[in-house]
């Protein structure tokens, strides 16, 4: 928040995402009631959400050929196919349905992330967007670990990798934000540059 305020940058959604991202490890941290893993969960969930909404707002004018398409398509059914697989198994460990529901609706907008954080590499081809997708990704093996070790087996090594992958996730959000600010500085200078010499003529005449 430090930063946003001190480099004028106010991002609605990075900052919606921060407070959901901080409120959702707070409370999963520091209880384990299942009403408040729920809670978290779906704090976690709207989290997601805002970035999916971030990801469309980047969108320009997609030009993919044939064979990117094709892989694109490859790439989500092999992923839905895993979460899939995933959630028959949650469902059979997890009685409680609002859970399996929550778990799902976590998944299914992971999925869309990384599927669109990945287009808009493809179309772009920046490190913004590199750094963009890593952090997408992070995000999804993190929670894939998160249930894994809670429902299926319980392993020390994968919570700790579970929690490492969350802050490589922010990291990397952070370094996102920071590079769209610095983006974002160099064109006001290039803009206040090019009105220069206009503004220099204007005088003259």
């Amino acid at each position: 928040m430090y930063y946003f305020i001190k480099n004028r940058f106010f991002s609605f959604v990075f900052v919606l995402f921060l407070v959901f991202s901080f409120v959702g490890d707070f409370s999963s941290v520091f209880s384990s009631s299942n009403l408040i893993i729920k809670f978290s969960s779906f704090i976690y969930f709207l989290g997601y959400l805002t970035l999916i909404f971030y990801t469309f707002s980047k969108f320009k004018r997609i030009r993919l050929d044939m064979v990117i398409g094709l892989y694109l398509l490859i790439v989500i059914s092999i992923n839905s196919y895993f979460i899939y697989e995933l959630f028959s198994i949650l469902k059979l460990q997890i009685s409680d349905p609002i859970e399996v529901n929550l778990f799902a609706a976590k998944s299914v907008s992971l999925i869309a992330l990384t599927f669109l954080s990945f287009v808009v590499y493809l179309n772009s081809d920046t490190k913004q967007s590199i750094i963009f997708l890593l952090m997408a990704l992070c995000f999804v093996f993190s929670d894939v670990l998160h249930y894994i070790s809670n429902y299926y087996i319980y392993n020390w090594s994968f919570v700790l990798l579970d929690r490492v992958l969350h802050v490589v996730g922010l990291f990397f959000l952070f370094n996102y934000i920071i590079g769209e600010n610095r983006i974002r500085k160099r064109q006001i200078v290039e803009e206040r540059m090019s009105s220069e010499p206009s503004l220099t003529l204007t005088r003259q005449l």
